[in-house]
């Protein structure tokens, strides 16, 4: 294990075709495109790791300098990313060798204490503390269902659709005002909302061109925004037979959200819409005169580790007043292992080393599964994954646990 971690490093602007093709190879994907020659401008080298094998890459790591939000506050991220080993190189402790990596550097630095990624398999992550914490709704209807009710207030703006130069900087502000509200939500930079809004045929997958929409008060006030694909498509019988794939509906009211989704299903020719990537809360069907009509098939998207125990704990707010001592159990990273005296409210936290006797006892795994207020230490008590040693400790956790919205992260990375 130790010869391997000696191995890992980073790598130069001028090893990033070798990286990128190492990867791109170990998950299967095309070795053309954008930045195949260069890193992109998201990409942070000195925060990259890989194993060199000879010329080749056989195992490639990175993370993002991310701030994402958490209940009640925001907290920088180390967001992990292009984690792949060879087939070449399995079996041999090449990823655990990362993640310790990874996460001691993270520690040592102080500055992120949390960290996040998305899984490609689920089995892979949890033997190094990351739990998923958010999941996406999977959402589709027939168009010819999806009907909203006739009390809806849709208000009295106006939608438009408008080009990328119109609708970037309205959305990046929307942006901004929203995504505090929901834990799970990462921020977006300038290099991050290039990344989402570049349209090129490959990462399109050669659909159709992205269309952009703002919802705008009488005052022009930008009040929600949508990004979307129409595919045209037509049945042997000659009939319509389009999907509708929207990418990301947000808004400041829920007059505006109303009159984006009313925007939305209200396209000639489409027989489908989906919304796969949308929150698995998603209040659509609360808006529909049918709401079985919408169709969810939720999946796991982000994965959340606490680095930093004590700072994460404090980091975020508690909606219920929230006293106790949990005994944390962290055999991957072992300065987060011990008793933590836990102190929250809706106004603020503190979080710190304790010797009292515990009233919750459960992995750090479990801990970060609650921690975005998703899952609920109660059900995770059910699972035989937390102990209540004082009665009434997993009810009191839960409840301060929980937040009135559902993580969603809607930024893939």
């Amino acid at each position: 294990m130790t010869d391997i971690a000696d191995q890992l490093r980073p790598i130069t602007a001028e090893e990033w075709p070798r990286f990128v093709r190492g990867m791109r190879t170990t998950f299967g994907h095309d070795h053309a495109g954008p930045y195949m020659d260069s890193p992109a401008p998201t990409a942070e080298l000195d925060r990259s790791l890989a194993l060199f094998d000879g010329e080749r890459v056989a195992a490639t790591a990175g993370i993002y300098s991310l701030e994402m939000t958490v209940p009640g506050a925001v907290v920088p991220t180390a967001g992990v990313t292009w984690v792949t080993v060879s087939p070449t190189h399995r079996r041999r402790g090449v990823l655990t060798a990362v993640m310790r990596r990874q996460l001691r550097e993270v520690h040592a630095a102080g500055r992120e204490p949390v960290a996040a990624l998305w899984a490609a398999e689920w089995p892979i992550y949890g033997r190094f503390g990351y739990a998923p914490v958010a999941s996406r709704g999977g959402w589709n209807g027939l168009t010819e269902r999806l009907h909203l009710r006739p009390d809806v207030d849709c208000g009295t703006g106006t939608v438009r659709l408008v080009e990328v130069e119109e609708f970037r900087p309205a959305a990046a502000a929307l942006h901004q005002q929203v995504r505090r509200f929901v834990p799970g939500n990462m921020a977006r930079d300038d290099r991050w909302w290039e990344r989402r809004l570049h349209d090129s045929a490959e990462l399109a997958a050669g659909g159709p061109p992205r269309q952009l929409a703002l919802h705008a008060e009488a005052d022009g006030t930008v009040t929600g925004f949508a990004s979307y694909r129409v595919r045209a498509a037509w049945t042997d019988t000659s009939e319509p037979d389009g999907t509708l794939t929207v990418e990301e509906v947000r808004a400041s009211s829920p007059t505006a959200y109303a009159a984006l989704w009313r925007f939305l299903l209200a396209h000639d020719l489409m027989r489908t819409i989906e919304y796969p990537q949308g929150p698995a809360d998603d209040a659509l069907p609360h808006l529909l005169v049918d709401g079985r009509a919408w169709h969810a098939r939720p999946v796991d998207t982000l994965w959340v580790r606490l680095v930093d125990v004590g700072a994460a704990l404090s980091a975020r707010r508690y909606p219920a007043p929230l006293d106790m001592v949990f005994e944390v159990r962290d055999r991957f990273c072992d300065w987060n292992d011990g008793r933590w005296h836990v102190w929250g409210h809706p106004a603020g936290a503190h979080s710190d080393r304790t010797d009292r006797d515990p009233d919750l006892v459960l992995d750090v795994e479990a801990l970060a599964a609650a921690y975005l207020g998703g899952v609920s230490l109660a059900s995770l008590q059910a699972a035989g994954r937390v102990t209540e040693v004082s009665p009434g400790a997993v009810t009191q956790a839960s409840t301060a646990f929980r937040w009135p919205v559902a993580p969603w992260c809607p930024d893939s990375f």
